[in-house]
């Protein structure tokens, strides 16, 4: 990894020795000499920024920077956390930007090899397929989540931008993706024929209102995915104080902190990664709330409990609900109330699933099971799993 990274920048490692005792800036080991990275051991969480925004569709020629960004993440104080955390410093644009695709691939999979969760600040979201590709060593079949108003399918035939590369992820070979869920979309950003493509697929798709509503409903999403992204323009622009973010409506300071809490409470997923941050040292307020949405993702990972331990009987209060020619299997976690409805395997056809798994879900679907309505989420994913 030492090729690819450069160290954190002077300005911030001075703000750094200034800060109060107690604050993160005070327990963050960092990157300070080229070559020479902080100990990896026992550490939890690593830091990262890619400064790297050519292929975003606005591209006018800036620079991409994460000071402002660092000096609001170090100065606030961390809560009752027993995970170490380092600054790695940053990657620098590559020759191409398919050299920082490569550099920002190699540095996330070296990461999540050592059991290190990244977490990376990118430039343009295009960075997205750098991080999903990461896994390709890792993980046969990865779930991604993407918090954004956009689902950024385009056409696979042409080139990669920042609002176009989700094609590229799902026609490129090894095929690892499983599934992909967009969080918080606004249909007027997306076009019909896209809308029609994700349902074709079964992936999940959740309007911008449908969460606001209510931000439990997409906590089983998040506790099923394995990588999360965030795109800052899915925050509203009022909130975020980007000037470039043209949409007023989007998700406010609590709940994309929110967001981030349930992303880091799951104990599936294994990166997080905030991009579109082109204007992230132009503006306080944006760089303060970006770095409390890493602070709460980080809260979320210290207070993980895990309840998967599906073989131990006494852990959950299994439920068995007739719905029309099915019988439908609802666990309950007698530990944290979490929900997961079993998904069966089918032999007699070509199944992506080698044995029967859980799917996590709400209480919600599992009392609208108990009225014959079967969850559209155990409905796509039985079908992902026949195609």
């Amino acid at each position: 990894m030492n090729e690819f990274l450069s160290p954190v920048s002077k300005s911030v490692l001075a703000h750094k020795e200034v800060l109060p005792a107690g604050t993160l800036g005070k327990q963050i080991a960092c990157h300070k000499e080229a070559g020479n990275l902080p100990d990896l051991k026992d550490v939890t969480f690593a830091l990262f920024g890619i400064k790297e925004n050519r292929n975003d569709i606005n591209y006018m020629g800036a620079e991409v920077g994460f000071d402002s960004f660092r000096k609001a993440f170090y100065s606030l104080y961390p809560g009752n956390w027993s995970h170490a955390i380092v600054d790695l410093g940053d990657i620098e644009k590559g020759e191409s930007v398919e050299d920082t695709y490569f550099a920002t691939r190699t540095v996330t999979e070296a990461l999540l090899q050592k059991k290190i969760i990244p977490l990376l600040l990118g430039g343009s979201q295009d960075l997205l397929y750098s991080q999903y590709r990461a896994y390709d060593s890792v993980k046969k079949m990865i779930n991604l989540a993407n918090v954004d108003t956009r689902f950024d399918i385009g056409d696979a035939d042409k080139p990669v931008h920042s609002k176009s590369y989700v094609g590229k992820i799902i026609v490129d070979t090894p095929y690892n993706l499983f599934n992909y869920s967009v969080l918080g979309y606004q249909s007027f950003f997306n076009a019909p024929q896209e809308i029609a493509l994700m349902d074709k697929l079964f992936f999940d798709a959740y309007r911008l209102g449908e969460v606001t509503a209510d931000i439990t409903s997409i906590e089983p999403i998040l506790r099923d995915a394995d990588a999360v992204a965030l795109d800052s323009t899915a925050i509203k622009s009022s909130e975020i104080s980007y000037k470039n973010n043209e949409s007023p409506n989007g998700f406010d300071g609590r709940e994309i902190c929110a967001v981030a809490r349930y992303a880091g409470i799951s104990t599936k997923v294994s990166s997080f990664g905030v991009y579109e941050l082109n204007e992230a040292d132009t503006t306080k307020s944006g760089a303060m709330l970006i770095a409390q949405v890493l602070w709460y993702f980080i809260e979320g990972v210290n207070f993980r409990v895990s309840d998967a331990d599906f073989d131990n009987d006494h852990k959950f209060t299994t439920y068995k609900v007739p719905v029309d020619d099915e019988v439908l299997i609802f666990k309950k976690s007698n530990s944290t109330g979490r929900w997961w409805i079993e998904l069966p395997f089918i032999s007699s056809v070509n199944n992506k699933l080698k044995s029967r798994t859980l799917l996590p879900c709400t209480y919600g679907e599992y009392l609208s099971a108990t009225h014959q309505e079967i969850p559209e989420r155990w409905y796509k994913a039985r079908r992902k799993n026949e195609v």
